[in-house]
């Protein structure tokens, strides 16, 4: 799924360089949409990890 984010990166990219047309705006959703969803991705394995830790052990 990371190599379709930077497909699609890429393709915004030169996109808008030839000038925001019809395809420059599609790329630009879907380059937002991967971008809320490795967001989101993100804070839950950030979360996940927080929760999950294990606690170092304490000397008597």
């Amino acid at each position: 799924m990371l190599y379709w984010a930077v497909v699609f990166f890429l393709v915004a990219i030169i996109a808008g360089v030839l000038g925001f047309t019809g395809l420059a705006v599609a790329t630009a959703e879907i380059a937002k949409i991967l971008f809320f969803i490795f967001l989101v991705l993100f804070a839950l394995s950030l979360l996940a990890s927080l929760v999950t830790r294990t606690r170092p052990p304490t000397l008597p």
